[in-house]
């Protein structure tokens, strides 16, 4: 372990490291974010590509990855990751950033760059940075010498934010629209300016410069979703994006629809709840709502022995929403007709919910809610399950009535398990259309966002072109 100070380098013997950004959390600090340029031999980014941050947090190598954040007793922790032996020849360098959101650096106590080895966890080097009025700031850089790897500390601040950093570096932030934000690009604001998108300038002259590979536009902030916290409304942003991108794959751009949710909370759910999954799960959801629903909410249901509508998903409730009503179900051992202790009034009691899979009762609460309250939209159903279905018949039954009605059911399992009817039913026979989806995962948490709503969103369009030709729409 070394502790260097500005300007000292030292050389990188790891194949793998992780770079670590930390500082301690406190009232009026700042928030921050670490990205990455990988440059060539010429000092510049290629293109777009070559900028790995929370908006696009993986290079198309694999050897560039930002990790994301993690609190613990007071610090913050941001990680990028790098995988030396996946780095493409013209990689030379990897200068490691960070932008300051809220405040400058100076704002930020206990400010410190840690140089870690990806496979024994050990610390290489340590680096304490001092700052001012700086928006933007170098740590340090991963370069190559003599075809070794070596690490810098550099401590190197720009007043002058992300575009000053970038300029130097072969990328160029087109202010025509708005004033250079102080975080990377593709954020969006309270005010709702989308962030300017960025391209790549010419590395010099007479060189020509590579083709810019622009990042999707920001989508306009969905009602409410300025009252999130940074972090969650920085994913929100990023999987917005991600859903767009898939629904435009499918030929569904500006396609609109009711999303409803229902979460299986039967007992073998337990550790899938305790694991924080199904709280995950909800948050990525948000993101297909905000994207698709036609009023930027969700319907919401969770069932086990019986079904439970739960109070309607706001997006700018996302975190309390997810604190109150992503609970397991809960046996009642003496039948007491009681409301349990302790709940808030738009909580469910989960001991009327029970333990038992029983899917056939809430897929027909739904289509009973959906035929009570008709709307113009279709319908899009998200049915989160770990399985253990033994009820085909009924469920078979169900879902071969809703064929006439505007709903798609888009089923998810979630582990190894028997899922009976649901993994079956895209083969069974005597239906006018298609109109159940279904595919599983061993763990959903490990699958990326944008394999996930790929596999989500890949058979509704396909439903929906069906569905009208055959007048149900």
């Amino acid at each position: 372990m070394t502790a260097l100070s500005k300007g000292a380098n030292l050389p990188v013997d790891a194949t793998a490291v992780r770079v670590e950004l930390t500082w301690s959390d406190g009232p009026g600090t700042p928030d921050v974010d670490a990205s990455a340029l990988l440059l060539t031999a010429a000092g510049r980014v290629r293109d777009d590509a070559d900028f790995i941050f929370y908006n696009q947090p993986h290079h198309a190598s694999k050897a560039v990855s930002h990790l994301g954040k993690q609190q613990r007793a007071g610090t913050t922790t941001d990680t990028v990751a790098v995988e030396f032996g996946a780095l493409e020849p013209a990689i030379e360098k990897i200068v490691l950033c960070a932008s300051a959101d809220g405040g400058t650096f100076g704002q930020v106590p206990g400010l410190t760059m840690r140089l870690v080895d990806e496979r024994s966890g050990a610390e290489i080097a340590h680096f304490v940075m001092e700052a001012g009025t700086e928006t933007a700031f170098i740590g340090g850089e991963l370069y190559l010498r003599q075809g070794k790897w070596k690490f810098r500390a550099v401590g190197q601040g720009y007043a002058s934010g992300l575009a000053g950093l970038a300029t130097d570096f072969g990328i160029t932030v087109d202010e025509e629209e708005t004033a250079v934000p102080t975080t990377p690009p593709a954020v969006s604001t309270p005010s709702a300016v989308p962030a300017p998108p960025m391209t790549t300038a010419p590395a010099a002259p007479p060189a020509a410069p590579a083709a810019p590979v622009a990042l999707p536009a920001s989508p306009n902030l969905t009602k409410g979703e300025e009252r999130l916290p940074v972090d969650m409304r920085k994913r929100l942003d990023l999987r917005k994006q991600q859903v767009a991108v898939s629904l435009s794959k499918h030929g569904a751009t500006g396609i609109t629809a009711r999303v409803i949710l229902v979460l299986d909370a039967s007992g073998s759910m337990s550790f899938l709840y305790s694991r924080g999954v199904v709280a995950d799960v909800v948050e990525r959801m948000a993101a297909v709502a905000a994207q698709l629903d036609d009023d930027g909410e969700m319907q919401a249901w969770t069932f086990a022995s019986n079904p439970a509508r739960l109070p309607d998903f706001r997006l700018g409730e996302l975190p309390e929403w997810t604190r109150l009503h992503v609970r397991c179900g809960e046996m009642s051992l003496f039948g007491s007709k009681k409301r349990k202790k302790g709940l808030e009034d738009s909580q469910v009691d989960m001991r009327t919910v029970g333990i038992q899979n029983e899917e056939q009762k809430v897929i027909a609460e739904v289509r009973a809610y959906v035929r009570q309250n008709p709307a113009q939209a279709p319908t899009l159903v998200l049915f989160f399950s770990d399985g253990g279905v033994y009820r085909n018949a009924q469920i078979e039954k169900e879902l071969r009535e809703a064929v006439e009605e505007p709903i798609f059911w888009q089923f998810v399992g979630l582990g190894k398990s028997d899922y009976g009817v649901l993994e079956r039913f895209d083969t069974l026979p005597g239906r006018r259309v298609d109109n159940v989806g279904f595919f599983s995962v061993d763990d959903i948490s490990t699958v990326p966002d944008q394999d996930l709503y790929d596999r989500l969103l890949s058979e509704f369009p396909q439903w929906t072109v069906a569905a009208r030709g055959a007048g149900i729409l």
